[in-house]
């Protein structure tokens, strides 16, 4: 059977490699991988830093890693020991009835709870007020204060315009987007999407809306939005806190930052990040919890922020990450194989009175 261990060494070998160069390149330390084509897994960190480990390894030296990775779980499962369940064994003649006796025993006794507790739960009265509530559909005036709630498919909008009131109807809050019906025809906002909206076809949009949350297919669920009017200057009532955003002369003197886009209001931005291949990913939205967990080729991370997101990623060449805000999109520049990324993503206040939303490295 073939050794993953000894395909990764006469594959570094061919290429006159050692392994400083190849921890320098694919910034794995030499110990993991001495420990990686030893196939001494007890001196790895744990097994999704040897799968991570394993995989970026194999790409770096251009073998297969689906490969690779099948044969390091051959080997597992070479050496877990027989399961038990497996062996066989004599048993009394008395196990088999028994078993039968109990089962339809705990199949009536589930079936009796389901029923008890189906019975409570459509009788609920809460649940009565909520199906009611949600038939009738409620009714929500625009002004200025920004509307951020949980709207549902039948829910009405007031919005006074310069050409008189206008009623909104909600028409759709699934299938990953926000349907508005407008005098001019339905208006769709996707998921994490923020859109300026015209509801009366004279090209000037009323209204800013943004969907934090919808679901793809449970159409009670309904869909959490903020709507913001739009003054007649363009520019939205409500933004993000003001107290939130930092001076651009408190931050250090010298340290660098890249301008992604500016504006002279701030709102909230989507962080898209999808990989190419393999890797640790950490990120912090605003003041919320940190997040880690290591992402593979194909998958894909939304982030929704006010303020600023904090991220690092153990190789930046193998994350694709673009910025979405005010309906449009903007790619960040792609780092190089093996660089670590440690960096904000945030908005500032200019000395111009801008403000910016910039991406600076953190030590």
């Amino acid at each position: 059977m073939e050794s993953y261990g000894a395909l990764l060494k006469e594959a570094r070998l061919a290429k006159g490699l050692d392994f400083e160069t190849v921890s320098r390149e694919t910034t794995i330390a030499s110990r993991y991988l001495e420990a990686l084509e030893e196939e001494a897994t007890d001196r790895l960190p744990g097994e999704a830093y040897l799968v991570g480990f394993l995989r970026n390894y194999a790409d770096y030296l251009g073998l297969d890693k689906e490969k690779l990775n099948g044969l390091y779980r051959a080997k597992t499962l070479q050496m877990s020991p027989v399961p038990e369940g497996l062996l066989i064994k004599h048993r009394p003649r008395w196990i088999v009835p028994t078993i039968v006796v109990m089962g339809v025993l705990f199949v009536g006794a589930v079936a009796f709870l389901s029923v008890f507790f189906y019975r409570r739960y459509m009788n609920d009265p809460a649940r009565e007020l909520a199906r009611r509530n949600q038939v009738e559909n409620a009714q929500y005036e625009l002004g200025d204060q920004p509307l951020a709630r949980r709207v549902y498919k039948g829910d009405q909008l007031l919005l006074g315009t310069r050409h008189g009131n206008v009623v909104l109807t909600v028409a759709q809050a699934s299938r990953g987007s926000l349907g508005i019906e407008t005098p001019v025809g339905i208006q769709f906002i996707d998921l994490a999407e923020e859109r300026e909206v015209d509801v009366d076809g004279d090209s000037v949009p009323e209204m800013i809306v943004y969907v934090s949350d919808v679901s793809t297919s449970e159409t009670e669920r309904g869909a959490e939005v903020r709507i913001m009017l739009k003054s007649d200057g363009g520019t939205a009532f409500a933004t993000t806190k003001d107290t939130d955003i930092l001076n651009a002369e408190s931050l250090p003197q010298g340290q660098e930052r890249t301008v992604i886009f500016e504006d002279n209001r701030a709102y909230p931005f989507t962080l898209n990040v999808s990989f190419r291949a393999g890797c640790l990913f950490r990120y912090r939205p605003d003041r919320k919890d940190t997040i880690e967990d290591y992402f593979g080729s194909g998958d894909v991370v939304t982030i929704t922020a006010s303020n600023m997101v904090r991220l690092w990623v153990s190789n930046g060449n193998l994350a694709k990450m673009q910025i979405i805000a005010d309906g449009k999109t903007y790619d960040l520049a792609v780092s190089k194989a093996g660089e670590v990324i440690a960096e904000d993503i945030r908005w500032i206040k200019d000395t111009d009175g801008r403000y910016k939303v910039v991406v600076m490295s953190i030590d």
